[in-house]
Parts: structure tokens; sequence; C-alpha cells
């Protein structure tokens, strides 16, 4: 029964870990704009 439930629990990490990369490859052309002017807006300012 404990084996069962620490499968369950890798599952579970596996698929937010399947998650969290499927939506930073949809996103990552939104992200890298704003990172880009994220950076660019901070060297014109002289930070």
């Amino acid at each position: 029964m404990r084996n069962s439930k620490k499968g369950m629990e890798m599952v579970q990490v596996a698929i937010l870990i399947a998650i969290a990369i499927a939506l930073g490859l949809i996103f990552r052309e939104r992200i890298m704009d704003f990172l880009n002017t994220t950076f660019d807006k901070l060297s014109v300012s002289g930070f």
C-alpha cells in the first residue's frame, strides 16, 4: 500500500512538471519579448 501511494505522488509530480514545460513552450515567445523589453529599459535607464 505504501509503494502505491509513493508511486501516485511521483506521477503527480511528473504531470505538474509536464504542464510547466508545456506552458513554457506555449508562452515562450511572450516571455522572451517581456524579458527583452525589460532588459532594454533597464540598460537605457543606466541601471
